[in-house]
């Protein structure tokens, strides 16, 4: 899940709003902390640590999102594509998954059988 969706449901869970969170972080105004609840902007390593205490969390948990959301590894398609798998049901997403599965199968190249001489029949 982004940082900003998690940021927004960690908000929302504990009541607290825009004006409280940006009033528990040094340096952050009510722009900023609007601007990392819509995804914008990423809030700063000292601004991290601020947030999860005013969000009751550990920092851990904020910046294993941040590592994600920031993960080189992925692809913008991928963290799309990740978004919309987790926004399925359960059943959905193993459909979702037998499609890919099979489009990956149908890709893969199949290896050549290796042609043989035909063999010679021997007068028994």
């Amino acid at each position: 899940m982004p940082i900003d969706t998690t940021l927004r449901l960690l908000s929302k869970a504990r009541g607290l709003s825009v004006a409280d969170i940006a009033t528990a972080i040094p340096r952050a105004g009510i722009g900023t902390v609007n601007a990392w609840l819509k995804g914008e902007k990423l809030p700063g390593r000292d601004q991290v640590d601020a947030l999860a205490r005013a969000l009751g969390v550990p920092a851990g948990a904020l910046l294993a999102e941040l590592a994600q959301t920031l993960d080189p590894a992925r692809t913008r398609g991928e963290h799309q594509l990740l978004a919309a798998y987790r926004a399925l049901s359960p059943r959905q997403q193993g459909a979702l998954l037998e499609v890919a599965r099979g489009l990956a199968a149908a890709t893969t190249p199949i290896p050549a059988r290796k042609k043989h001489a035909p063999r010679r029949r021997t007068p028994a």
